[in-house]
């Protein structure tokens, strides 16, 4: 069996004491646990961050496989509780915190209010749009990640992390929307979700 203290003494081994020390202090919220959000929440979970916030209200259909962190036995349950579960098989000793609800104007704040950092993850620019507003404004010190632009199939150097306003980041190629009739591929929007996840580290390790 592996105990706590053998996969914290592996993971230190591999991200050195001072670094895994703060991912095991810190917390995390991703808003959405699509494409973006699925991926995001595995690679941190490999990194040992400590506390998880797992928010999305939808269930995994047939339509997310081709880019999301899901399988075909996932299909039907709640994207919250099917990613926990995948989460556990990786490291069983973080702390889970998964929501299946709507994020809205009104809960937005309250579901992430006791974050280091927020990753936004949302497919659908009315969505990312009044969740960024919302964490902005209702969380004045918070940190936020976004996503923006991932959609087709150009070069993933087109794939950036920019910095905008004092504590917002936005992630992606800033054009590529499905909304132009592209579709989201899962290489690209797995590069994209590897910059959110890039960015939630170096923010959690004092990089801004």
């Amino acid at each position: 069996m592996v105990t706590k203290e053998m996969l914290t003494a592996a993971l230190t081994a591999r991200h050195g004491a001072e670094y895994q020390a703060r991912f095991s202090a810190a917390s995390v919220g991703i808003a959405g646990l699509g494409g973006l959000g699925s991926h995001i929440a595995v690679q941190l979970a490999r990194l040992g961050v400590g506390r998880l916030v797992l928010v999305d209200f939808d269930t995994v259909d047939l339509s997310n496989l081709n880019r999301q962190h899901y399988f075909i036995p996932h299909l039907g349950q709640p994207k919250a509780t099917a990613l926990t579960n995948q989460l556990m098989n990786i490291n069983p000793y973080l702390d889970y915190q998964p929501y299946i609800v709507r994020v809205t104007a009104e809960n937005a704040c309250t579901l992430f209010a006791d974050c280091d950092v927020i990753c936004e993850a949302f497919d659908r620019a009315d969505q990312k749009a009044m969740f960024v507003e919302a964490i902005l404004s209702g969380l004045p010190n918070m940190p936020l990640i976004s996503g923006c632009g991932m959609a087709g199939i150009a070069s993933a150097n087109e794939i950036h992390t920019v910095k905008r306003f004092q504590r917002f980041y936005l992630c992606g190629d800033g054009t590529a929307d499905i909304a132009n009739g592209l579709g989201l591929m899962a290489p690209r929007v797995s590069v994209c979700a590897a910059h959110e996840a890039v960015m939630a580290m170096r923010l959690l390790l004092g990089e801004t």
